[in-house]
């Protein structure tokens, strides 16, 4: 029988080290004028100067979805963790929900400069993502050279490609919303979509199943809506890290979910072989259960990279 994902709150209780192996410390950071906040998780009694893990949410999600539970286990195991929420989403500043790969690849960008002024991390640095913050955590890691490693589990690798699977109605009607939306935001009059709805449904994520098991990961304290500007699939759609594949230097890891629903396993296998020092890790998972029941074997592939690593 497969045990239903608890509700977030749960999940935590359920994977949390004892609180004496850690800390934290609440962080914020000046992105364009606004301010990101995150939770800096440190080892308690582990090796001076760790690495830091810098991580951020899947796509429309926020930091207390899952998360803290792969950060305090990073801790557990001697590694600083910054996991932050994007502009607009969780505690940072911004409210609009708005999915832009760009400006959320400044955020962490910004969150690895905060990081580094830490006295108390160390100049390993390893960027950490899921699902779209996979995709984030890839491409800037082509475009740098002071990162250690990567993780990227369940990656969007390619919009593209996944808007395409849903077939020619979602392209025209996604289409036609985002530019709607573009246009009537100039006024006062844009428009917003779901972040995760039906399979008949125009959002950001359709496929059968995956509603649930998204909502799932909601905090119950979280102001989190389900909703995001139209705008947001025309900037998803258009994203294809799997073309900067080739361009990444740092040992990297991508762990595939054979039961995704939204990234074929295939399609994660094909992208180990882009990459020069790459490892691919397939798991009978779905795109949320890393988070959630398959939690354990998950981040255990995950610790048992970075000793490899570091």
């Amino acid at each position: 029988m497969t045990r239903r994902h608890p509700v977030n709150r749960a999940q935590r209780r359920l994977h949390r080290p004892p609180r004496e192996r850690f800390a934290t410390r609440e962080i914020a950071f000046d992105v364009d004028g606004e301010t990101c906040r995150g939770t800096l998780y440190l080892p308690g009694g582990g090796p001076e100067d760790p690495p830091v893990v810098v991580m951020a949410p899947g796509l429309g999600a926020e930091r207390s979805f899952g998360y803290p539970a792969v950060a305090e286990r990073f801790a557990d195991a001697g590694y600083a963790a910054l996991c932050f929420d994007y502009r607009g989403f969780g505690a940072s500043d911004g409210d609009a929900q708005a999915v832009h790969p760009e400006r959320q690849r400044d955020d962490y960008a910004a969150a690895i400069d905060r990081a580094r002024r830490v006295d108390a991390v160390g100049s390993g640095l390893v960027l950490w993502g899921s699902s779209l913050s996979a995709a984030h955590v890839l491409t800037l890691a082509a475009d740098r050279r002071d990162v250690d490693a990567v993780i990227g589990l369940v990656p969007m690798l390619d919009g593209r490609a996944i808007a395409r699977r849903r077939g020619a109605r979602y392209l025209l009607r996604s289409g036609v919303a985002g530019v709607r939306d573009l246009i009537g935001a100039r006024f006062g009059r844009g428009r917003t979509v779901p972040i995760v709805g039906d399979a008949a449904d125009l959002a950001a994520i359709t496929e059968p199943g995956t509603k649930r098991k998204y909502l799932d990961l909601v905090d119950r304290d979280s102001r989190w809506r389900n909703e995001t500007p139209a705008r947001s699939l025309l900037r998803v759609a258009t994203y294809r890290p799997v073309e900067r594949l080739a361009e990444i230097r740092a040992p990297t890891l991508l762990v595939a979910g054979t039961d995704d629903e939204i990234v074929e396993s295939e399609s994660v296998t094909d992208a180990g072989e882009a990459l020069s020092r790459g490892t691919v890790v397939s798991m009978p998972a779905d795109h949320f259960s890393v988070l959630g029941e398959d939690f354990e074997p998950a981040v255990g592939h995950q610790l048992s990279f970075l000793r490899d690593v570091f």
